[in-house]
């Protein structure tokens, strides 16, 4: 009996051994493209639709996607509320500046807007505003002369008509193509703001990822409400040109949400879920001071 129970043993070993040496042969699965995503902070497959109802935010560890500007103006206002106002200021190039057309058609073709900036008037739980968003898929958002000229608009015609004005900023800056008429919109769009101010209106800025350079320097740190969206990125100049510059090293979190809200740069950090209604509360106490 021991001796059958020693061959089979030893037979089982054999076996485990083919096994082991064997590949194991897989059949490939097709999986189409655009049905999941790859988060850019945990690394986690997340499907699609999943992504869409979740406000474009990863489940796993709350990382928020850059999204364009229609889908900003979806998650903000009422459903077919918003307005769209001066789309028929385009640029053009003031500078002559080689290829900045071809850049200006390409920006075009993936933001499918003819502009960096789209402006309008709507509602958030029925109360009127007039809202601007600025698309990063559209030259990182960059400030030109027009992105200048459309904003100061909205602010004038925010005061004109007595509404709150809110503006969702998502830029690298200034577009350099533009030179000094770009610089420029740094003075002319603060400047405006200031009919918003005598007119006692509220402003309430949202800087997401990224709100840089002459953007974050001039209108979107300007709020007499500054928010900042979660996973968002902002300052002036990148960490690396800054850490040259000073010949220093800069601290943990430099530039995110997080340390912009513990030094005072701004005063809330929302997730994306809860800026509707953060947003409507403070249009609601806001209107309750202009009217006592």
């Amino acid at each position: 009996m021991n001796h059958l129970l020693d061959e089979r043993k030893r037979r089982l070993s054999q076996f485990h051994e083919i096994i082991k040496k064997r590949p194991i042969e897989t059949k490939p699965v097709d999986i189409p493209d655009g049905v999941f995503t790859q988060c850019e902070q945990c690394n986690s497959a997340i499907y699609n639709k999943d992504l869409e109802h979740n406000y474009e935010v990863c489940p796993y560890c709350s990382y928020h996607f850059k999204i364009n500007a229609v889908k900003r103006l979806k998650y903000t206002l009422d459903e077919d509320t918003f307005k769209p106002l001066f789309e028929n200021i385009t640029s053009k190039n003031p500078l002559g500046m080689p290829e900045y057309e071809e850049k200006l058609d390409k920006g075009m073709r993936m933001a499918k807007m003819n502009e960096a900036f789209l402006a309008g008037t709507g509602k958030i739980d029925g109360q009127n505003l007039a809202i601007g968003v600025l698309d990063s898929y559209f030259m990182m958002g960059s400030m030109g002369s027009v992105v200048g000229e459309r904003i100061t608009r909205l602010i004038e015609h925010a005061a004109k008509h007595n509404l709150p004005l809110v503006i969702f900023s998502a830029s690298g800056g200034a577009r350099m193509q533009e030179g000094i008429l770009s610089l420029m919109q740094m003075a002319k769009t603060s400047g405006a703001l200031n009919l918003l101010d005598e007119k006692g209106l509220v402003y309430i800025s949202v800087m997401t990822n990224p709100t840089t350079g002459g953007v974050a320097a001039s209108f979107a740190s300007l709020g007499d409400i500054n928010i900042a969206e979660k996973s968002s990125l902002i300052g002036f100049a990148g960490a690396r040109v800054i850490k040259q510059t000073i010949g220093q090293d800069l601290p943990t979190g430099f530039q995110t949400d997080a340390f912009q809200l513990q030094k005072g740069q701004v005063d809330l950090v929302v997730l994306r879920s809860q800026l509707k209604k953060t947003i409507s509360t403070l249009l609601k106490l806001h209107a309750k001071k202009v009217t006592s």
